[in-house]
């Protein structure tokens, strides 16, 4: 059965009371005390009685006769501002005294309802409850949000003229009408008592769809579900209703199909210009609509893009630059004369290693290690020191930027004044629920809950304790990783000592144990962050419910810094331990260092001779990679398979019309946490490609080819794959923005230890300036002197391969040293095996590197951020000169109006004077009205 309730723009509002709550939203009693008379085109319906009343000359729309893109009632005026849908189940008795209570209470608030009977859905099992907020109740919630409108046309910018660059920049531009969808106005919070001072032309139409959604859901999530008579405080809002399954979704409608038009002429089809200009890959190369995005999705959805195509934008520099520095160490390889004494025969060759692990693992010679070596190179040359100081400056250029177009965004989107005037508003309704405490707000001077101090502290005491159970717990996980390490790495020694796999072409001298520990290991690695993550979302989501934040900024913020810190450590503790701590805690032959001691037989792995650095780029690749990868299929993929799961029996019944809410009701919805993950999934890449950005320099190309994808991934989801989302709004990126300033001020440090620690690079500097043989600066003799030899006669029998581990060409008696990566004075030395002065010169060097790069980066990061302004100028006197005009012309209204109620005020006293005898007090009396 059906029930249309409400009134249209036609409707006649007779005042019965002028008592109503000041609270709006509290019980959902804002609009009582007013009885409706309502009427539309296909009849009209009393709100007391329930009777339609049939107007002669009008007939109902027949959902056959309405075009599948149909937004509107069957009157076909009334617009769709909200749909609600819910099925019949076996606990439908009680489900359905909550729907009716709840949208009673709807009613109550002045909102129209008009329902589907699920014979009528293409399922057979769907209702739905369609909403339409008449102007009434869009003009109260409009001055209760305090939403800004037009009051008249800007004129403060003008037409810009197409310089003679412009040519070159056409071809990514967008036509003017998808770019500026709409004029550009003077705006002034809305107030309900001055509907004449503002634009108003068409109340159907004067607030747009997501502003009209927006405020539905508002009063959505406040409405009780509860009778009048018994006031259950917690039986509140649509949040509970859908979970516990009264209704199973709520969601606003998208405008038409997006590979369509819309048939009706009075839908905008923003949708189908996103998904023609926007959305489509092939669009990748053109500018993204920001304004239609915003207008479409709101402010909220149009700065997470805005955002994400500017890091877009600022990679590109740092993409060239680390392509260039790649592209030197591919030219010089030539001049690696390193690389070459390690490859040499009659060097590298003639140069036995000590074992890499005890029993499993053999002596072996230098030269075995020359692919990789090579490989080093192309990352660790001297245009990573280079590359490092740059990303330092850029990661400044590249925030510095940001603030900037983010203040321009908040001029020209209103959002200047936003925080202030909407701080009350954002309380979430779960906190006014379960707070049962009530104070005097000094400001506002009402009553408001609070969470009290004790209870406070208990639950962020208990917060605190879960985060740091399961960081300890990632932590536990990444020296299991390690711990795997150490074990497999001399089986694979002994496995691959004569493997078949050694002589397949090509790839036959790659395989080896280093590389298959650090393969096998960075995978195992990336399905145990997986795994957490997945876990850990669930958690981080439960303790910060628990906490009960007051408003949804603070909810925000805080769980995105409990998601951050948590991914920080998950993603970023590998590659911290091979950038900082492997192959520097491993003792000397004869006395090495153990992971949990000696008797766990667990010794601490060694880098190879060329460094770290070259397995610090695999664990990044792997990770990095891995993660993008993953991601992509996650949002492209899985939303498809599940939207054509869901809707695989749609138009099961051909005979009825696959209507505009069936549509999306099959669709995916997007939880109020999606925005959250996009932006945590391109946080985490930043900070791959600026914390060890020295390591790998391609990672800025990668990041930058992912993103081009991500954007049109992200526009294709949101256009075609998941439902319209509320409204939000939102002035900025919120603790995303110090979140980014934290990484950025890291990476300074974490590239200067890299370049010092983990790459060979000061070494090789400090050789070539003092320890150089001859007169002239040279690498030559660089390998042998930064080697240190070891009696093999002096090697416990624990640390001793085992005799069938040896190669065949080791000979006890021939070979009586082996070399290890140290520089400790050699045996028979008065301090054998002691560090050498070299050493001393080389840690020095290393730490007076880190200081210097260090201070040089952030005195130049500093400069820049104090000689770049967060807030262009000319965005400063626009926003200025638009507040004098505010003013001005809000001043000339109120002077008008006064001007206008003294003349009718002297026109009555005349008209009264007229009916009076002629008097001697007439004129006082008019002077004192005047």
């Amino acid at each position: 059965m059906n029930r249309i309730t409400g009134k249209t723009k036609e409707a006649t509002l007779i005042e019965m009371s002028n008592t109503q709550d000041s609270r709006i939203g509290d019980d959902c009693a804002v609009l009582t005390g007013y009885r409706r008379i309502l009427q539309a085109d296909n009849g009209s319906i009393d709100s007391v009685s329930g009777r339609r009343i049939q107007l002669p000359g009008h007939r109902e729309i027949d959902k056959f006769e309405q075009n599948r893109d149909s937004v509107y009632f069957r009157d076909g005026i009334r617009r769709i501002d909200f749909v609600l849908s819910y099925v019949d189940d076996k606990d439908g008795d009680k489900k359905a005294e909550r729907r009716r209570e709840f949208e009673a209470n709807l009613e109550r608030v002045g909102l129209e309802l008009e329902t589907e009977d699920k014979s009528r859905s293409d399922d057979r099992k769907t209702h739905y409850l369609k909403i339409h907020a008449p102007w009434e109740v869009l003009a109260t919630y409009a001055d209760v949000l305090k939403i800004k409108v037009p009051f008249k046309e800007s004129d403060i910018f003008p037409k810009v003229q197409e310089g003679p660059q412009e040519w070159f920049a056409r071809p990514f531009r967008l036509p003017d009408n998808i770019m500026t969808p709409e004029p550009d106005y003077f705006t002034a919070t809305f107030e309900k008592s001055k509907l004449d001072f503002f634009l108003i032309e068409d109340k159907e139409t004067f607030f747009p769809p997501s502003t009209r959604n927006r405020i539905v859901y508002y009063i959505l999530t406040r409405c009780p579900y509860y009778k009048e008579d018994r006031k259950e405080k917690d039986k509140t809002g649509i949040k509970r209703l859908l979970n516990n399954g009264t209704y199973t979704s709520a969601y606003p409608l998208h405008d038409c199909r997006y590979w369509k038009k819309s048939q009706d002429m009075q839908c905008e089809s923003e949708r189908f210009h996103l998904y023609k200009n926007w959305a489509r890959f092939l669009c990748f190369y053109k500018e993204q609509p920001l304004n239609l995005i915003k207008k479409y999705y709101g402010e909220k959805i149009g700065i997470y893009f805005a955002w994400l195509g500017f890091y877009t934008e600022m990679l590109f520099f740092a993409a060239v630059m680390g392509l260039i520095c790649f592209v030197y160490g591919v030219l010089s390889y030539e001049d690696n004369i390193t690389s070459k004494e390690i490859c040499d025969s009659e060097i590298g060759g003639n140069i036995v290693m000590c074992p890499l692990c005890d029993k499993k693992c053999s002596y072996w010679k230098l030269n075995s290690t020359c692919l990789s070596s090579w490989q080093s190179h192309l990352f660790d040359n001297e245009g990573t020191v280079f590359f490092a100081m740059f990303m330092g400056i850029w990661v400044t250029l590249f925030l510095e930027f940001w603030k900037r177009r983010q203040a321009r965004l908040e001029y020209e989107w209103d959002l200047v004044d936003f925080e202030e005037e909407q701080q009350q508003l954002q309380i979430r309704p779960e906190f006014e629920l379960k707070c049962t405490h009530s104070r005097l707000n000094r400001i506002t001077q009402e009553m408001e809950p609070y969470l009290p101090l004790s209870s406070k502290c208990a639950r962020f005491c208990l917060s605190g304790a879960t985060v740091l159970f399961w960081t300890f717990l990632i932590v536990a996980c990444v020296m299991g990783v390690i711990a795997y390490r150490l074990a497999v790495y001399a089986a694979f020694a002994s496995v691959m000592k004569d493997s078949p796999t050694s002589k397949i072409q090509l790839v036959g001298s790659l395989i080896n144990p280093q590389l298959a520990t650090s393969v096998t290991a960075s995978c195992i690695n990336f399905v145990t962050i997986l795994v957490l993550n997945f876990l850990y979302e669930h958690v981080a989501i439960w303790i910060t419910d628990m906490e009960i934040p007051k408003t949804h900024l603070e909810y925000e913020n805080k769980l995105t810094m409990k998601m951050f810190m948590f991914q920080f450590v998950n993603y970023y503790s590998s590659c911290f331990y091979v950038a900082f701590f492997k192959g520097k805690f491993v003792g000397h032959p004869g006395n090495y260092s153990y992971m949990f001691g000696k008797w766990s037989g667990l010794r601490n792995e060694e880098c190879d001779p060329g460094g770290c650095l070259i397995e610090l780029s695999t664990q990044l690749v792997i990770i990095m990679a891995g993660k993008q990868m993953v991601g992509n299929v996650q949002e492209a993929l899985l939303p498809l398979l599940k939207n054509w799961w869901g809707s695989r029996k749609g138009r099961s019944h051909p005979e009825c019309t696959y209507s505009r809410w069936e549509q999306d009701h099959d669709l995916q919805n997007f939880s109020q946490f999606g925005l959250f993950y996009e932006y945590l999934e391109m946080v985490i890449q930043f900070g791959f490609v600026t914390l060890f950005v020295a390591s790998f320099p391609l990672a800025p190309l990668l990041a930058l080819f992912n993103n081009i994808l991500e954007v049109r991934v992200d526009a294709w989801k949101f256009t075609t794959q998941f439902r319209r989302p509320v409204a939000a709004k939102a002035r900025n990126i919120g603790a995303w923005q110090e979140i980014l300033n934290v990484v950025a001020i890291l990476s300074v440090v974490t590239n200067a230890f890299i370049v010092a620690f983990t790459s060979d690079m000061i070494p090789r500097l400090v050789y070539l300036y003092a320890y150089h043989p001859g007169s002239k600066a040279t690498m030559l003799g660089y390998i042998e002197n930064s080697l240190s030899f070891y009696n093999i006669s002096q090697i416990p029998l624990d640390n001793q391969p085992e005799p069938e581990e040896n190669p065949s060409w080791f000979n006890s008696s021939t070979f009586t040293t082996c070399s290890y990566r140290d520089y400790r004075h050699p045996p028979g030395h008065e301090k054998q095996y002691t560090h050498t002065m070299q050493f001393w010169h080389i840690l020095a060097a290393k730490l007076a590197f880190i200081i210097i790069m260090e201070h040089v980066v952030f005195v130049v990061k500093f400069f820049v951020a104090w000689l770049i302004p967060d807030i262009p100028s000319e965005v400063k006197a626009r926003i200025k000169r638009e507040r004098y005009l505010v003013q001005e012309y809000l001043h000339n209204y109120e002077v008008e109006k006064l001007k206008l109620q003294l003349s009718q005020s002297f026109c009555l006293s005349t008209e009264t004077a007229s009916l009076l005898p002629t008097s001697p007090n007439k004129h006082k009396v008019l002077s004192q009205v005047i």
